[in-house]
């Protein structure tokens, strides 16, 4: 069974203008994600992958189609409903920078959460201690402030926010866009970790088919709002069917300058450029 279903899911925003006709972002896009599986989906700006993200965590409406997780529909769940699922779906942003309260200390940006649910006292104290230990930042962060932090403890501290609660799903959006190379790769090799311990599954929304291709089971690449192709990890970024998800793998940088230079090239031939700079 599917711990996440999404089926014929729409959605549209309204235009500039009293006249202007709404704009539909996403345009029948259906996934799955099973229990402790990691789906990378992955398309250039504006086609529409966060929308999906957000869509599943409520942050903006669904004109049509369903979203399912566990069994149960929560498209237009609820806030109570909502506060409910918390526990089970969470959210890593892109920004590090952004996505933490500059004036709150860590341990209290960690003990939000568990505020909320009605978790406190030593109990709270235990786990912040423990997610510490788990994203590998030392005990006595919890009295310091975000801005004392590097971009990649900074998103080590957002990931143990996310995981405080245990949920089954976390909703990655481009959580290493903002981050050096190297620092890209000790997260992920963070997130596969934390993975393989708890079973946790992620939607991990990014643009980079080269960095999906290292964290997912299986890829759906996103185009103008439709999936336009999926399946397993391998399948799809070694022998891609769709021109779109060639022309991202082509698109997508190497370290080799020789292989970089080879692979501008090829993307040249194949869409038509006149010449690969």
């Amino acid at each position: 069974m599917n711990l996440l279903s999404i089926r014929d899911l729409r959605v549209s925003f309204p235009g500039t203008g009293l006249r202007a006709r709404r704009t539909d972002v996403l345009t029948g896009v259906s996934l799955d994600i099973r229990r402790g599986e990691t789906l990378g989906l992955v398309g250039e700006s504006g086609s529409g992958k966060t929308t999906i993200g957000r869509a599943v965590l409520g942050l903006v409406p669904v004109a049509s189609g369903t979203i399912t997780f566990d069994g149960q529909r929560i498209d237009g769940a609820s806030r109570s409903r909502r506060r409910q699922l918390a526990r089970e779906l969470q959210v890593v942003f892109q920004d590090p920078y952004t996505s933490l309260n500059p004036a709150m200390p860590v341990g209290a940006t960690l003990a939000e959460p568990l505020i909320a649910q009605g978790v406190a006292g030593a109990q709270a104290q235990r786990t912040i201690a423990e997610l510490l230990d788990r994203v590998r930042l030392p005990r006595t962060s919890v009295d310091r402030l975000p801005r004392e932090f590097s971009g990649g403890q900074r998103q080590r501290i957002a990931i143990a926010r996310a995981l405080a609660l245990s949920p089954r799903l976390v909703v990655c959006d481009e959580p290493v866009s903002a981050l050096d190379l190297t620092t890209q790769e000790a997260v992920l090799e963070l997130l596969t970790e934390i993975q393989d311990d708890t079973g946790v599954a992620y939607l991990f929304i990014s643009h980079d088919l080269t960095v999906v291709r290292h964290l997912s089971h299986r890829v759906a690449v996103i185009h103008r709002g439709e999936i336009v192709e999926q399946g397993d990890t391998a399948e799809v970024t070694e022998r891609p069917q769709h021109p779109y998800t060639r022309k991202l793998l082509l698109a997508a940088p190497v370290v080799d300058p020789v292989r970089q230079r080879e692979r501008r090239l090829a993307f040249a031939r194949e869409f038509g450029r006149e010449e690969a700079r």
